[in-house]
């Protein structure tokens, strides 16, 4: 019996399909990217930016969709944040680090 492959979700997702699937807020950048790609393989007569446009925006709505958008909504907030210079609640210093990390080797001995 041979095994069945998952398929991973939106892997072959069209561009309306993914313009459906990702956040609303998102649908602008979207189409601009989207154009350009377009405009890319026009000028180019090749199909490397539009199958890059496909990957990063299937990468997206996997993203957006395995958890809701809610959720996803809740990641880019907290990437804000970070980038922002904020310190997220559940990082630790490097100097703790270090202490963890000697901690844990010495009860390895």
């Amino acid at each position: 019996m041979a095994a069945t492959a998952t398929k991973v979700p939106y892997s072959d997702a069209s561009p309306a399909e993914l313009r459906e699937a990702i956040l609303p807020e998102d649908v602008d950048q979207f189409d601009d990217s989207f154009r350009h790609a377009l405009d890319t393989v026009a000028a180019t007569l090749r199909l490397d930016a539009l199958e890059a446009f496909l990957e990063h925006w299937r990468r997206i709505a996997r993203s957006v969709n395995h958890r809701g958008h809610d959720h996803w909504r809740g990641v880019l907030a907290k990437a804000q944040r970070i980038l922002a210079g904020e310190r997220p609640e559940t990082t630790v210093s490097m100097e703790e680090m270090d202490r963890r990390i000697a901690a844990r080797l010495a009860e390895g001995r």
